[in-house]
Parts: structure tokens; C-alpha cells; sequence
């Protein structure tokens, strides 16, 4: 996934040499045909979703508390855990994926793990407590070193480098990641940041020998389906908030324009990040590189959104100790900051001209500024998304248009 100058290895497509249960975990073709995602790719997706709503409900319980700062710093440590396990298994799926009976029973480990994560979120949120986090992104990443010494069984030459190395970076890496256990408080910010460069680098080093044979249609598809369950995650944790608060405080007239503006915001942020095919983008290590680690903003925005969503829920009906605001504020800035990083990530590189290119940039700009507009922020915020889409539809209309019209005038060759 990373920047390198060998090429992925070779391999018969699908990877299966036998029927039976257990089998060599070799590579993958990466020009494999009609390569889709698993059943075991999906039900693991729905497993550590689990783990992106506990993070959620944390975040929610601090910005509405008025412990924003604090919340957002948790959030974004614990995200990463979650994030980057999620991704590594992503990454190697893509490449070695065999599906025999050892590979499903490692992954059930790596579910396993993010479960105790889970568990773990709140005591990290209200305590500082990363013992249980710590214990289970290990487990997670355990598991993960299990998978790359299997591949290196299997492998050859620079393949069988490269799998030893990533074995050896997660291995080393989770020797590190105990000091958060056992350092002072202090120093745990240091610490974290310094092992996030630290697992990052991993698959830098590890690919310098080899590259992974990661399919990019798979690859593309198993980032939608994953940003499809953040989204509708926070479309059910917003519901269940209004739902809670209708119940209890009886303001239906209250939360009408939040409820309104946060399916806009949900239903387009999906419009948004499909509106082009990017699987076509992902050609080199490189361009996969930046694209794969910039959706860590992509995830965690928006399953902020949804965050967001309920604290201003709890502030419309009175319960959350912040201002209409700070309320607002916790929807528009993650919804901006999705836009934005969409368009980084995506939409630049298919967009024809000056005008398509600013669209989701001036339109994030505008989703910030409704943060001003009190009690109808959320809606306001709703509105300039579906206008997003609006805008981007009809100018892509235009483009193809102009360019049907030029071939149909075009002097035949």
C-alpha cells in the first residue's frame, strides 16, 4: 500500500490451491476478475462499527458536558485504534484473502479485539484508563502478525521480506504501545503520537522489499461499503436521540429542523463521496497511499456528524450544559471537514475546470458559516449539502453536454 519499486507478486487469481480446509496463504491476482467483498468482510465492518458508535456516544457525553477539547482529543485516539486495525485487515484481505478455515478463525480474534476495545472506550473517555483499548487493539494486531506470518510461509524471495517485515513493525510496535499503560498521564499524548508515526511507517518499510497485490476495484468497494455503515450508524444514533427526546420532553417542533437538516447532511454526504468511480484513481503505491490514510478523516467525520447530530438534539431539549453555538458547531465543522476531505481524497481528480473544483470548498466554507445561525444551523447546514449536490450534478451536466456537442461537430478523420 505503500510507495515501491518491486512489483506485486504474482499469483494464480483467487488465491485457492485446494478445496480443503486449511490453505497456503499466497497472493492474490491483482487483475482478479468479478472481485467483490466477503460475507467474513462484511459481518467484520458490522463488528467494529460497534466500536465507532461507543467512540461516538463518548464524544457526544463530553461536548455536551462542555468538554469538548478533551472529547475531541479521545476521540481522535481512539479512532486511530480502530481506524488503522480496520485498515490493515482491509489491506491484507485485498492481497492474501483465502478464506479457509485458519483465516476465518484469525479473523474472529481481530473481531474479538475490537469487542474488548469497545469495552474499553469508556473508561479511556471518562478515566484516561487505556488499559482495556491497549488490550485489545494488541489482540487486534497480534492476530494481524499471525496473518503475515503465514503469508511469509507461503512466500518467496521479496514477497517473503515483505511479509516479515510487517510482521516484525506490528510486533515491535505493540511493545511500544503498553507505555500507555504504564507511563505517567503526561506523557501518554507523546507517546501516542510518536507510536502513530511508529505504525504508520510500518508498511513504508515493509513494502520497500515488495508491494502487496491489493485489488483496486476491491479496495474501492470495501471503502464505500465501510463509509455506507459509518453513515447509516449515524443516521441510527441521531434517530434514536430524537426518538428518546420526543418521548421524554415532548419537542417535536424543536428537533423537526434538526432531524431535516441532518438527513440532508447524511443522504448527502453519500451522494457526495459515489459521485465518482475511484477505483480507476488507484493505479501506484502512492496515489493508494495518501488515498487509504486520508480516509481516517473521512470516517471519523463522519461518524462525528452523527455525534454531533445528538448533542444538538440534547441542547435543543435542554439537557446539554453548552450554548446553541457550540451545539451547531458540532455538526457543521465535522460535515465541513467529510466535504473537504472528499473532495481531497476524490473528487479533484475527476473534476474539468475551475468552477466544479470549488464547488465542495466553497460549499464547505458555507456549512461552516451556518454555525452562526442558531436554532437553524443544522438545517441551514442540510440545505447548503443537498445544494452541494445540486451543483455539482448540474455542472457535470454541462461538461458532458459541451463535450457531446464538440465531438458532434468535429470533422469526421
Amino acid at each position: 500500500m505503500t510507495p515501491s519499486s518491486a512489483s506485486a507478486p504474482a499469483s494464480s487469481p483467487g488465491g485457492h490451491q485446494s478445496p480443503g480446509p486449511l490453505r497456503r496463504l499466497t497472493a492474490r491476482g491483482r487483475d482478479e476478475a468479478h472481485r467483490v467483498a466477503s460475507p467474513l468482510e462484511l459481518f467484520f465492518d458490522l463488528c467494529f462499527v460497534v466500536a465507532v458508535a461507543q467512540a461516538g456516544v463518548q464524544l457526544v457525553h463530553s461536548v455536551a458536558g462542555g468538554h469538548a477539547g478533551q472529547g475531541i482529543l479521545n476521540y481522535a485516539l481512539v479512532f486511530f485504534a480502530i481506524w488503522w486495525a480496520w485498515m490493515n485487515f482491509t489491506w491484507f484481505a485485498s492481497a492474501y484473502d483465502n478464506d479457509d478455515v485458519l483465516y476465518r478463525s484469525v479473523t474472529l480474534v481481530q473481531i474479538a479485539g475490537v469487542l474488548v476495545l469497545a469495552a474499553g472506550i469508556s473508561p479511556a473517555f471518562q478515566d484516561r484508563d487505556y488499559l482495556v483499548v491497549v488490550l485489545g487493539y494488541v489482540i487486534m494486531r497480534l492476530a494481524m502478525v499471525t496473518q503475515w506470518l503465514r503469508a511469509a510461509r507461503s512466500a518467496r524471495g521479496a514477497e517473503r521480506t515483505m511479509a516479515l517485515r510487517y510482521a516484525f513493525g506490528v510486533l515491535v510496535c505493540q511493545v511500544g504501545w503498553s507505555g500507555l499503560v504504564l507511563l505517567p498521564q503526561a506523557a501518554r499524548l507523546w507517546l501516542f503520537l510518536v507510536m502513530v508515526i511508529a505504525e504508520l511507517c510500518v508498511p513504508v518499510y515493509a513494502e520497500r522489499a515488495c508491494a502487496t497485490s491489493w485489488h483496486p476495484h476491491h479496495i474501492a468497494e470495501r471503502y464505500g461499503l465501510f463509509t455506507i455503515i459509518v453513515l447509516g450508524e449515524t443516521i441510527a444514533a441521531a434517530t434514536v436521540a430524537a426518538k428518546s427526546a420526543v418521548d421524554e420532553h415532548d419537542v417535536l417542533g424543536e428537533l423537526l429542523p434538526i432531524a431535516a437538516g441532518g438527513l440532508l447532511i447524511v443522504f448527502s454526504a453519500w451522494w457526495i463521496y459515489f459521485a465518482v468511480p475511484i477505483h480507476g484513481h488507484l493505479r501506484s503505491n502512492r496515489q493508494s497511499f495518501l488515498w487509504g490514510y486520508g480516509h481516517y478523516l473521512i470516517f471519523s467525520s463522519a461518524a462525528a456528524i452523527g455525534a454531533g447530530l445528538e448533542v444538538a438534539v440534547e441542547q435543543a431539549v435542554g439537557t446539554a450544559h453548552i450554548s446553541v453555538l457550540s451545539a451547531s458547531a458540532a455538526v457543521t465543522l465535522p460535515t465541513a471537514l467529510y466535504l473537504l476531505t472528499v473532495w481531497a481524497l476524490h473528487l479533484r481528480h475527476f473534476k474539468i475546470g475551475i468552477a466544479q473544483q470549488m464547488v465542495l470548498p466553497a460549499m464547505a466554507l458555507l456549512v461552516i458559516c451556518c454555525t452562526f445561525l442558531g436554532d437553524w444551523a443544522v438545517l441551514a447546514a442540510g440545505l447548503v449539502s443537498a445544494l452541494t449536490v445540486v451543483a455539482g450534478v448540474i455542472l457535470t451536466a454541462r461538461t458532458g453536454a459541451r463535450a457531446d456537442g464538440a465531438k458532434a461537430t468535429a470533422p469526421a478523420a
